[in-house]
């Protein structure tokens, strides 16, 4: 095995660990601590604040980056110099709209989901997942039909756009929210309120993006089925990711 074949299954190795224990402390602080914390008294309260969530909160943003750091690593490993962004034999290569797509994907995403979160919209989950849904279709399209990205180039695209928003979101709008809140705590003052909004919100974001990021990490495994034949494979797994965050959300608030 030669040494960038070593090192490209190592990358992946990493990228695959980080992206558990980030995605996990995501789901335990969404689905477990969030339904328990309104049961704690004030001096737990302060001590869970004070001493166990800086720490959760310290490994969770930490891996986020890394996750999205090696995936990044890897994208221009395994397509950019690995030459796996076109299908061979379609007349496909990079272009002005191809690098175009790769901004959208790197910046326009998160600038048009940041200017939907701040809007009225995201006051209405169902009109805000329909919008977000339809902007994902686009893109996805583009990245297809005009840009001419291969199959395994377009899936794995669309999963470093919702991989950079989750990122972005947890080290410019969570974690910012968080620190204010564990700070006033330990001052022991009341802390803003509408805080706690701006962490549920957008960690509720984060959690539905994070179920079909999961799926385009193994596109590899897809490619080799009746998926690589149509975008509508990738759009439909993103909607059933979305509905089964949506049950771990109704399971989750169950009474135990």
């Amino acid at each position: 095995m030669e040494f960038m074949d070593l090192l490209t299954e190592v990358l992946r190795w990493a990228h695959i660990v980080v992206g558990i224990l980030w995605i996990g402390l995501a789901f335990f602080f969404i689905f477990v601590f969030l339904r328990f914390a309104p049961t704690m008294d004030e001096a737990m309260k302060k001590q869970v604040m004070t001493g166990m969530l800086p720490r959760g909160l310290y490994l969770m943003r930490w891996s986020a980056f890394w996750t999205w750091f090696v995936g990044l690593i890897l994208i221009v490993m395994v397509f950019y110099h690995g030459g796996l962004m076109f299908e061979p034999g379609s007349g496909a290569g990079w272009s002005i709209t191809s690098v175009f797509m790769l901004l959208v994907v790197y910046v326009g995403g998160f600038a048009v989901y940041e200017g939907l979160a701040r809007s009225p919209l995201s006051n209405n989950s169902t009109v805000f997942g329909v919008v977000s849904f339809v902007f994902i279709a686009v893109v996805v399209y583009l990245m297809k039909e005009v840009a001419g990205f291969s199959y395994r180039a377009y899936v794995i695209h669309t999963g470093a756009m919702f991989g950079t928003i989750m990122t972005a979101n947890v080290w410019m709008n969570i974690w910012p929210a968080q620190r204010k809140l564990i700070q006033a705590i330990k001052n022991g003052d009341a802390p803003d309120l509408s805080l706690f909004g701006t962490i549920a919100k957008r960690a509720e974001h984060n959690t539905y993006l994070s179920v079909p990021l999961l799926y385009t990490m193994i596109n590899l495994h897809t490619s080799v089925t009746g998926a690589a034949s149509s975008v509508v494979y990738l759009l439909a797994a993103i909607l059933i990711g979305w509905l089964g965050v949506k049950c771990l959300y109704m399971l989750s608030a169950k009474p135990r």
